[in-house]
């Protein structure tokens, strides 16, 4: 979820051209995002008040995004059901991890195949203190994610491929 819409109205006041939808599952937050959007007037962006699992189904949405930005949502595995379902083929997910990166990656590979995706890219995040700075993982779409995916809500948690 977008939480308080961070980052992505920050990312939207820099950059009034893109077109951005925040995706949240709890009602009164969603409700928060989008006064603030209308507050605002941040044209171009909107809320989606629901779960990944059930979104990434709408055919408004699903192969609809050229770039899904996650937060800590889950490991790759699960993300990458959550996410892919949104891109169209050649789109983006960009996902920040910890220290496990490299590990999840490696879990997620039969997942990232199956789903139609791929790891592109690595990138150290720059932090105050690089202690524990995190990587970004870019993962790109590369073909299409089957029909039967994202799995109904929790599933792909409880169970992830």
């Amino acid at each position: 979820g977008s939480g308080a819409g961070l980052p992505g109205l920050p990312i939207k006041i820099a950059r009034p051209g893109l077109r951005l939808t925040l995706l949240e599952s709890n009602e009164k937050k969603a409700e928060f995002i989008e006064r603030v959007i209308v507050e605002l007037s941040l044209d171009g962006a909107s809320v989606l008040s629901g779960r990944a699992e059930d979104a990434g189904r709408l055919p408004e949405h699903r192969a609809a995004y050229a770039l899904v930005l996650a937060r800590a949502v889950a490991p790759l595995r699960v993300l990458a059901e959550l996410a892919l379902p949104f891109l169209a083929i050649g789109g983006v997910l960009a996902a920040p991890k910890g220290s496990a990166a490299t590990r999840e990656v490696r879990e997620a590979q039969a997942a990232l195949e199956e789903l139609g995706g791929a790891v592109e890219d690595t990138a150290r995040l720059i932090t105050p203190s690089q202690e524990r700075a995190p990587t970004l993982l870019i993962v790109r779409k590369t073909g299409e994610t089957p029909e039967r995916y994202p799995r109904r809500p929790g599933i792909p948690r409880k169970r992830p491929l």
